[in-house]
C-alpha cells in the first residue's frame, strides 16, 4: 500500500539546520529597547545603530564574518551609540537577558534522539569576550557549526548553505533549515532545501513537530 505523502516526505528528511539569535532565542526586540533605556539611550537606539546607521551596519557586517572582533566592535559602536555608553563588554551587556528559546532547544534534542542531524547555522556576532552560544547552552546540541564569523562568509550568501549542507553530509532536499529573517530563506529554497520562517515559538515548534515527526515534550 502506498505510503501517505507526508509520512514519505518525513521520512526523506535527515537534517535540522537552526539559525540562532530569534530562533533558539527569544525575540531579542524587547530585551534591546530594555537595555537601551537603562543606559539612557532612545528604546530603538540599538536597533537603529545596527541597522539604519550606516557605519553602524557596516561595523556590524565587518563583525559577522570576522573582519574585526568583538572587542573592536564594542569600542567603535559604542562611540556611534553615544559618548557616555561605556565600551566593555558591549555586545554582553545587551544580549545577556536575552532568554533562550527552551522548546526549540527541546524540540532540537528530540530531533537529534530520532536520528536527525542538527546544524547551527548562525550570522556572527563575536565570541570573545561574550559568547552568546555559550550563554544560551545549545553549542553541544549541534553535530555541525557554521559560524560566519568563522568561514569568513555570511546569511544570504548561498555558499554559506553550501557550506553547510556538505559539513552535514546531506543533499539539499534531506534538509529543514529554520531562519527568522526572511530574505535568509531564498537562497536555502534555491538549493532544495525545505524552509521554515520563525514567528513566534509556540508556532514554530508545532510546524517543526508536524514536519519531522518527533515532539518537543519528549525532551522536556
Amino acid at each position: 500500500m502506498p505510503q501517505p505523502v507526508e509520512t514519505a516526505d518525513r521520512q526523506a528528511k535527515q537534517g535540522l539546520i537552526l539559525d540562532f539569535a530569534g530562533v533558539l532565542t527569544a525575540n531579542p526586540l524587547a530585551v534591546h529597547r530594555a537595555w537601551c533605556e537603562s543606559e539612557g539611550l532612545p528604546p530603538e537606539a540599538w536597533r537603529a545603530t545596527l541597522n539604519d546607521d550606516p557605519e553602524g551596519r557596516r561595523l556590524y557586517t565587518a563583525l559577522e564574518i570576522g573582519e574585526i572582533g568583538q572587542e573592536e566592535w564594542n569600542k567603535r559602536t559604542a562611540a556611534l551609540l553615544g559618548a557616555h555608553v561605556a565600551p566593555d563588554n558591549l555586545m554582553g551587556r545587551a544580549w545577556a537577558t536575552v532568554p533562550p528559546a527552551r522548546r526549540m532547544a527541546a524540540l532540537a534534542r528530540a530531533a537529534k534522539s530520532a536520528g536527525y542531524r542538527l546544524a547551527l547555522l548562525s550570522n556572527s556576532f563575536g565570541t570573545n569576550p561574550f559568547n552568546p552560544y555559550q550563554q544560551a547552552g545549545i553549542w553541544d546540541l549541534f553535530d555541525v557549526h557554521v559560524i560566519s564569523e568563522q568561514v569568513r562568509i555570511a546569511k544570504p550568501d548561498p555558499a554559506i548553505y553550501e557550506l553547510t549542507l556538505e559539513r552535514l553530509g546531506l543533499p539539499a532536499q534531506a534538509c529543514v533549515f529554520v531562519d527568522d529573517h526572511p530574505r535568509n530563506l531564498p537562497p536555502a529554497e534555491a538549493l532544495g532545501i525545505t524552509t521554515v520562517l520563525a514567528t513566534d515559538e509556540s508556532t514554530t515548534v508545532a510546524e517543526l513537530e508536524a514536519l519531522l515527526g518527533v515532539s518537543a515534550a519528549l525532551s522536556v
